[in-house]
């Protein structure tokens, strides 16, 4: 076996409380994913995908963002009836994971934020 190499660095994020007005816009959304690619040097690979579904009950409504990045990749899970985001960025390029996770909070108006970064 080889050395052991790291392929990717991964944060997870878990925000609790955050703005209705926010997590529930397509546009609010995408806005997002520009300005946190641009904040980490991250390059967009195509655009953004938001679909909005689980309409069949309450706790699953909401939309889900999938931006592909040419390190990886952006992906997020948005609860309208629990009023939480659930977001991952996975990179092979390192990038700040806490002004990523800073951004993140102040942009979702999340009262709280739990992290976990993972080297992969």
């Amino acid at each position: 076996m080889g050395k052991e190499r790291t392929f990717g660095f991964e944060l997870i994020m878990d925000l609790s409380d955050c703005d209705i007005a926010v997590m529930s816009s397509k546009k609010k959304l995408a806005e997002y994913v520009d300005r946190l690619c641009k904040l980490i040097d991250m390059k967009k690979y195509k655009g953004v995908q938001l679909p909005y579904f689980g309409l069949e009950k309450p706790q699953t409504k909401g939309y889900s963002l999938l931006q592909f990045i040419e390190t990886s990749s952006i992906t997020g899970h948005f609860s309208e009836y629990w009023l939480k985001a659930y977001l991952n960025v996975f990179s092979c390029k390192p990038y700040d994971y806490r002004l990523a996770a800073k951004f993140t909070k102040e942009f979702f108006k999340a009262q709280s934020i739990r992290t976990r970064y993972i080297v992969r």
